[in-house]
């Protein structure tokens, strides 16, 4: 059984990552572009914090939470962005308090998810352990683009492995959302943790195989930097297709970085 606690621990340690990027920024910087077009760092904090607040409100209140989904159903392409626009134009220091309020709310909510109950979501219903899974991950791509606008390195951790395992599980969504059929065929992964362990998925008998530091296929399948790249070794057909239409998050598909974009 997932230990929900761990994951939540994962979660709050992650979001603090990514606070440490902004906590001590002049409130001018935060009108900063990042690599993602038309998002300042603002919008990127605001992001966080406007989806770790409707990942409360499915956790704690379905009817508030159904009133969004039909908001962006009504929008599917745009509701994000236009969420984001609107958080964004807080001044920087009120908008950090917000995000961390809410995503302290969100921690509590999420170990107080009975076991078993699904919430609900933009998809398909998920787990408590899914929710916590995918904010990590959300979280960690956003501060990287915080992290690239600001020029700092930040260094990897094992909290890495919750990105690696979306970006693998998510893989026959990436076909499908590209209009290519779902491959038969296994990928095997592996990849070397930061503390030097090696994380698999898949028979180690597959054709197919993808290896390489975790850091660099979790750039990868986030879209946050160009295959050209990445020191990712990629053997067979299937595998040399997935790593070209890989992303782990939901929604259509990116538009990516240019190679060199970061060195």
């Amino acid at each position: 059984m997932t230990d929900i606690s761990a994951l939540v621990a994962d979660l709050v340690a992650e979001s603090a990552d990514a606070d440490s990027l902004v906590a001590d920024l002049p409130a001018e910087r935060w009108a900063a572009s990042t690599p993602a077009p038309g998002w300042t760092i603002a919008h990127q904090v605001a992001h966080l914090a406007w989806t770790d607040r409707q990942a409360t409100l499915a956790a704690t209140d379905e009817e508030a939470f159904a009133d969004t989904v039909e908001q962006a159903q009504a929008n599917p392409t745009g509701f994000v962005d236009l969420a984001a626009e609107a958080w964004s134009q807080q001044d920087p220091a009120e908008l950090l308090v917000e995000w961390r309020r809410g995503r302290n709310e969100l921690a509590q909510a999420l170990v107080n998810v009975p076991s078993g109950q699904k919430l609900p979501w933009f998809g398909p219903p998920m787990a408590a352990a899914s929710m916590a899974t995918a904010r990590i991950m959300e979280t960690w791509a956003h501060g990287q683009d915080i992290a690239d606008t600001l020029g700092v390195r930040r260094e990897p951790t094992a909290r890495l492995r919750h990105v690696a395992h979306i970006g693998v599980r998510a893989m026959g969504f990436a076909f499908q959302i590209n209009g290519l059929p779902v491959p038969a065929e296994p990928i095997r992964f592996e990849l070397s943790g930061p503390d030097g362990d090696t994380w698999t998925w898949n028979d180690e008998g597959a054709a197919n195989r993808i290896t390489g530091p975790a850091l660099d296929f979790c750039f990868l399948v986030t879209q946050r930097r160009h295959l050209d790249d990445l020191d990712l070794t990629v053997v067979g057909p299937v595998a040399e297709q997935f790593v070209r239409v890989a992303q782990a998050f939901a929604g259509l598909p990116g538009g990516g970085r240019k190679p060199g974009e970061f060195q």
